[in-house]
C-alpha cells in the first residue's frame, strides 16, 4: 500500500517560515508529478505548487516568490518551503503525487493526510 506522509506544519508568526517534507512509502515503481495542496476553512482546495519529474515547477499566483517547491526523487520526498508566511496562508496542506500503479496499468493519484499551518502573531 503506497502512502503519503507530510511534516513540518505548526504555528508562526507572519513573516516566518516553515518547511513541509512529504514522503512517499511502499512499493514505488516511479512518481511524476507531486505536489503541494491547501484548503483554509470554508475554502476549496486549491494548487499551492507542483514540480514534474524532471524538475520543472509552477506555482499558485499567491506564493510566487515566496514559496519554493523541490524534490528529492531517490528519496520518493518532495519539500514545501515557505517564507514570508502571511495570515492568509494558513490551511491545511495536503500532498500529492501520481504514482505508478501495476494493478491500475498507469499512474495514480495519492494523497496524504495532511499538515496544519496556522500563522498567527
Amino acid at each position: 500500500q503506497v502512502q503519503l506522509v507530510e511534516s513540518g506544519g505548526g504555528l508562526v508568526q507572519p513573516g516566518g517560515s516553515l518547511r513541509l517534507s512529504c514522503v512517499a512509502s511502499g512499493t514505488i515503481y516511479s512518481i511524476a508529478d507531486m505536489g503541494w495542496y491547501r484548503q483554509a476553512p470554508g475554502k476549496q482546495r486549491e494548487l499551492v505548487a507542483a514540480i514534474q519529474n524532471g524538475g520543472r515547477a509552477n506555482y499558485a499566483d499567491s506564493v510566487k516568490g515566496r514559496f519554493t517547491i523541490s524534490r528529492d526523487t531517490p528519496k520518493n520526498t518532495v519539500y514545501l518551503q515557505m517564507n514570508s508566511l502571511e495570515p492568509e496562508d494558513t490551511a491545511v496542506y495536503y500532498c500529492n503525487a501520481d504514482i505508478f500503479s501495476v494493478e491500475k496499468a498507469g499512474y495514480d493519484g495519492v494523497w496524504g493526510q495532511g499538515t496544519l499551518v496556522t500563522v498567527s502573531s
